[in-house]
């Protein structure tokens, strides 16, 4: 059997580089490369409909033909997260979440999408806790989260089929470093998988106007985890 080509990655920068070395040439952060398995060559994914069909929604424009107009936003009920906002949620807007463990990032999120659950239809995909913890903490909050879906899932193929099938308002990934693709095969957290699965979730916000929300870990050293891929 032919041993595995494999290629070591940066965890800091997402550098390539074809051996092991202390040092990170690119970002100079050290003991940061992982080695990785490199992926068969196959089909482009670009040159797939999918990826056609949006390029062809994007026509070159002049910026001075472009009428300059609010993007309209909707409000997520918590007056300060929608400060942070801008002014609240844009359709087919992608927005991204970050902070230590445990200061409530899934908390804020889960009474963000409970509020809007009340208008519109909101999707909570979780990939680090089950549905009963997660009910458990509504309650806990006393929050009314009746109308809000839940799913518990970790494999970005099953949350795009549900996504595609609920098409949902507004959906919440936590985390996207929980995440993987079964395109790849590298595990959970690796560069690759937050690259992949974070720009084919932001594919599908664009193609299908759902606001998504990623949820992302931060470091020790207090930055978001894979800053450079995100």
């Amino acid at each position: 059997m032919a041993k595995a080509k494999t290629q070591f990655t940066c965890s800091d920068c997402g550098n390539i580089s074809g051996k092991w070395m202390g040092q990170c040439s690119a970002c100079q952060q050290w003991n940061t490369l992982v080695e990785t398995a490199i992926e068969a060559p196959g089909v482009n994914r670009l040159s797939q409909q999918q990826h056609r069909s949006l390029a062809q929604t994007a026509p070159v424009l002049s910026l001075a033909d472009i009428e300059a107009i609010d993007v309209p936003r909707f409000g997520t009920g918590i007056e300060e997260f929608d400060r942070v906002l801008g002014g609240g949620l844009v359709a087919g807007g992608v927005v991204l979440i970050g902070g230590d463990p445990g200061i409530g990032k899934s908390t804020l999120l889960l009474q963000a999408l409970a509020n809007m659950a009340q208008v519109k239809s909101t999707l909570y995909v979780s990939g680090e806790e089950s549905g009963a913890q997660i009910a458990l903490r509504a309650r806990r909050l006393n929050v009314e989260a009746r109308e809000l879906k839940l799913q518990a899932e970790i494999q970005l193929e099953k949350i795009l089929g549900t996504l595609a099938d609920l098409k949902p308002d507004v959906a919440v990934i936590d985390s996207i470093q929980t995440i993987y693709s079964d395109a790849l095969t590298s595990a959970p957290g690796s560069v690759a998988q937050v690259r992949e699965c974070a720009a084919q979730l932001t594919r599908v916000a664009k193609q299908t106007g759902i606001t998504i929300i990623l949820v992302g870990h931060v470091t020790k050293e207090g930055a978001l985890a894979g800053p450079r891929v995100l």
